[in-house]
């Protein structure tokens, strides 16, 4: 089955974009660097960019932004372990499970007379 002109152009138009997107992050991040920002700061907008990048190339060139559905579906998976992995310290000290036990007390030496 082939795809109409119009859907054609449209996707490369797009990869068109992306593309120049990808080229124009990628001089910010040459630029930033000219700045000599304070680590903190540096590795914020580093991550922010990468972010940025990786989110155009995932949605456009790997088609992830047609599978909404799914994307949303693991996302909402990975919040519910996430829950789920923050409370389960919690149901190992409401057992006593984590709770410290009493030492048994020791006989004292007895010294000799």
């Amino acid at each position: 089955m082939h795809a109409d002109q119009e859907s054609i152009r449209k996707s490369i138009r797009s990869y068109m974009i992306v593309g120049a997107l990808l080229l124009m992050f990628t001089g910010i991040t040459v630029a930033a660097n000219q700045f000599h920002l304070a680590v903190p700061a540096a590795i914020t907008l580093a991550l922010l960019i990468a972010t940025i990048k990786g989110s155009m190339v995932a949605s456009v060139f790997m088609h992830l932004s047609h599978e909404k559905k799914w994307i949303y579906g693991a996302l909402l998976l990975t919040a519910v372990f996430f829950v789920v992995l923050l409370f389960l310290p919690l149901l190992t000290t409401e057992g006593g499970i984590g709770t410290p036990t009493a030492q048994p007390a020791r006989p004292e030496a007895h010294e000799p007379h």
